[in-house]
């Protein structure tokens, strides 16, 4: 087990990777590198979890309150298009931007009641997809799963239903 000084480590590498990254893309695409640019990034890629532009446009404006919803939602469709970053749609409307994960490939689960999204993995999961794409004559070169339900844990469901009302309330 890693202690948190030595994962704060790996995530400080992580991020200086994602952004030389993104700095290669913008320079083979021939774009501008612009100070606003790299603070998202940087904000973007110390953030976990499913992160829509609106939260994204939170933590950016502490780094630097100067910078506006177009320029973070601009930012975002970059790093899409530079395949560090993915776009997830999980069906209430809102896109949200997933960068790293403790996992490479993951699956989700999505709460319809409090929205949730919990990630998995499961070998025996994948296993049978591969079985079934060679029994049916088929190469998969990507999939997602999206499992949609209710939290079973009605308590917890109810705490994030009310948290998530009074945020979209401004409370």
């Amino acid at each position: 087990m890693m202690d948190t000084s030595g994962k704060q480590a790996v995530d400080a590498n992580l991020v200086k990777e994602k952004e030389a990254a993104f700095a290669q893309f913008i320079q083979e695409s021939g774009l501008k590198t612009t100070k606003q640019r790299n603070t998202i990034v940087s904000v973007f890629f110390r953030m976990r979890g499913h992160i829509s532009v609106e939260e994204l446009l939170v933590e950016v404006k502490k780094a630097n309150p100067k910078i506006g919803y177009a320029t973070v939602y601009r930012t975002l469709h970059l790093l899409v298009e530079s395949s560090l970053v993915q776009e997830r749609r999980f069906g209430d409307g809102l896109a949200r931007y997933e960068g790293h994960s403790e996992v490479e490939h993951h699956d989700h689960m999505i709460c319809l009641e409090c929205g949730q999204i919990s990630e998995f993995y499961n070998p025996r999961l994948e296993e049978l997809q591969e079985k079934l794409a060679e029994e049916n004559n088929f190469q998969i070169y990507r999939h997602r799963l999206e499992l949609y339900g209710v939290c079973k844990d009605r308590k917890s469901c109810e705490i994030r239903q009310r948290k998530k009302a009074a945020t979209a309330l401004g409370g």
